[in-house]
């Protein structure tokens, strides 16, 4: 008895901050059908007059427990998008660096064999490709820089002349290089070099591309997950709050409140919610990304992060790909939240 009695005080209190609200609102509807024929300073004054109404306190109860946790649920979910979408963009940034780098150098490769001059065949082969048109320059790679990229694997102290090792000639293409470019100097290595192999990165240039769309399907994928749970979390929490002010709902019917008007009402106590939660976690997701970039400088080792595909790194087009994310969480939230009151007061009518 005693908690019935509670929620009837508590009905009727917040009955009394509505109540005005909501006939004021319907009155408003009925001056609105009966006057469209009205002369225009009349519509402003009714409009004044609606400004005017008292504004009250609203039918979904803030600072509840519930509430709490629907804006850490919403804040969460905003921190995933946010870091999805950040991570995809670093991703085709770097992806984009590669593959721009790739494009503009080829390879030709000398393989040391019985009676082959290789120093006279990279020259040779430095010379053709310096002559095909589109070709901004060429260079040998010297054994020293050739012994550098095998330390990893081979240690310090190599020495080339006791190994097979092939020979490197790299071409810098033009800005304006082609297809034809490519072809071109294939088939000059061909007739003149007949030692050398060309390499033009195409097959790493499609497994990168390739790479980039696979992680781009992946974070819309993981994007439609996390909007999918948003909703539903606020599906539930909406038929909650509708459920638990039932007796208000019924209430402001009966005084003539439309759906629309207890909609908005809902709609804006959750739009709150979706803005503080989307800001949180939007918030937290552009920290982690600062954070990476910027604190390996602070600490003295003067680059970001390293992976394994490159450092990763956020533009401001990534940034503002999670301050997009934060604002259409908070949207979808209040939509959610307005088509769920519909679909709840027609089930209670």
């Amino acid at each position: 008895m005693t908690e019935k009695r509670a929620g009837r005080s508590g009905a009727s209190s917040a009955l009394s901050r509505l109540r005005g609200r909501a006939a004021h609102h319907h009155e408003g509807h009925q001056e609105d059908a009966a006057a469209q024929d009205g002369a225009p300073h009349e519509e402003a004054h009714e409009a004044e007059d609606r400004r005017r109404a008292p504004r009250g306190g609203s039918i979904v109860p803030s600072g509840t427990v519930a509430g709490a946790a629907l804006v850490a649920v919403v804040a969460i979910m905003t921190f995933l998008a946010g870091l999805t979408i950040g991570g995809v963009a670093a991703v085709r940034n770097v992806a984009s660096e590669w593959t721009s780098d790739i494009a503009r150098e080829t390879t030709i490769q000398i393989k040391p064999g019985d009676g082959l001059d290789v120093e006279a065949a990279l020259e040779k082969a430095r010379g053709v490709a310096q002559a095909t048109p589109g070709v901004a320059g060429s260079r040998v790679m010297g054994q020293r820089e050739t012994a550098a990229l095998l330390e990893p694997w081979l240690g310090t102290g190599l020495d080339l002349s006791n190994l097979p090792v092939p020979r490197l000639v790299i071409v810098e293409l033009a800005p304006d290089a082609g297809p034809q470019t490519i072809e071109a100097l294939r088939a000059a290595l061909a007739s003149q070099v007949p030692s050398a192999s060309f390499d033009d990165h195409r097959q790493w240039t499609q497994r990168l591309s390739s790479t980039a769309r696979l992680v781009v399907a992946g974070g819309l994928a993981v994007l439609a997950l996390v909007a999918a749970a948003t909703v539903l979390c606020v599906v539930f929490a909406t038929r909650a709050a509708v459920d638990a002010g039932r007796s208000i709902v019924e209430v402001l019917h009966f005084v003539g409140a439309r759906d629309s008007f207890i909609a908005a009402e809902f709609q804006r106590h959750f739009l709150n919610v979706g803005l503080l939660g989307g800001a949180i976690g939007g918030a937290g997701a552009m920290a982690v990304f600062f954070l990476a970039s910027t604190a390996p400088r602070w600490l003295g080792r003067g680059t970001p992060a390293d992976t394994l595909i490159g450092a990763m790194s956020l533009d401001l087009r990534g940034y503002g790909g999670i301050l997009g994310v934060s604002v259409l969480v908070s949207l979808v939230t209040a939509v959610t939240s307005r088509v769920t009151v519909y679909r709840t007061l027609r089930r209670i009518s």
